[in-house]
């Protein structure tokens, strides 16, 4: 097992956690992690784009000018995609991007994101994440205990208020619950913030 110091809010010491191996040990599959990153932003996709084709454009009811002697090439509807104001050739219709992996690939790319950032000592374990109310400044001042980089991925066993609105005017910080982080935000991140109920949690989840 992996042993990593944690650290409380001040950014001192406060004892060390083991991590298990199986979870955060692992050899990371590049190739998992990039499907599975590719299959995120994907689904992403709003696929709203559209465009009309010589169909649906407005005019080509009659021919636009005389087949011979004009000097320009011979033409038998305003609507063609060669015309100004035509419609477009193959044009985009709204569509679905969406598409699902299998579920041991998922796993393996969220092990593998995990893995990776124990890997390149990206991972902050905090003993605990507490505020009393909504403080940006107070979370900044966190962050800079910690160390952590400009972009950092805070991870928390459940929901808590606070350390959501406390992050959320903070450019590149975002946080997430256990259940809600994905392998494209953690690899997005220089620091992985996590808790270490979120890391009970996480060895629950995926052992």
């Amino acid at each position: 097992m992996a042993k990593v110091t944690m650290l409380n809010m001040a950014g001192n010491e406060a004892g060390s956690i083991d991590l298990k191996d199986e979870i955060f040990g692992i050899e990371p599959n590049q190739n998992a992690v990039h499907a599975v990153v590719k299959n995120i932003l994907a689904n992403r996709r709003q696929g709203t784009q559209s465009a009309k084709t010589r169909a649906e454009v407005r005019g080509g009811g009659r021919k636009p000018f005389r087949q011979k002697g004009t000097g320009r090439h011979r033409q038998g509807s305003s609507t063609d995609p060669s015309q100004v104001g035509g419609g477009v050739v193959f044009a985009p219709k709204p569509r679905s991007y969406r598409y699902s992996l299998p579920k041991k690939l998922r796993r393996l790319a969220m092990l593998s994101a995990l893995s990776s950032k124990v890997v390149e000592n990206e991972i902050i374990v905090m003993d605990e994440i507490k505020f009393e109310e909504p403080k940006t400044k107070e979370m900044i001042k966190m962050l800079e205990n910690v160390k952590a980089g400009k972009k950092a991925l805070i991870i928390t066993a459940e929901k808590d208020y606070n350390v959501m609105k406390s992050a959320a005017n903070i450019p590149g910080v975002m946080t997430a619950m256990v259940t809600t982080m994905n392998v494209y935000d953690i690899i997005n991140h220089g620091s992985f913030i996590v808790t270490k109920d979120a890391v009970e949690k996480i060895e629950e989840v995926y052992s």
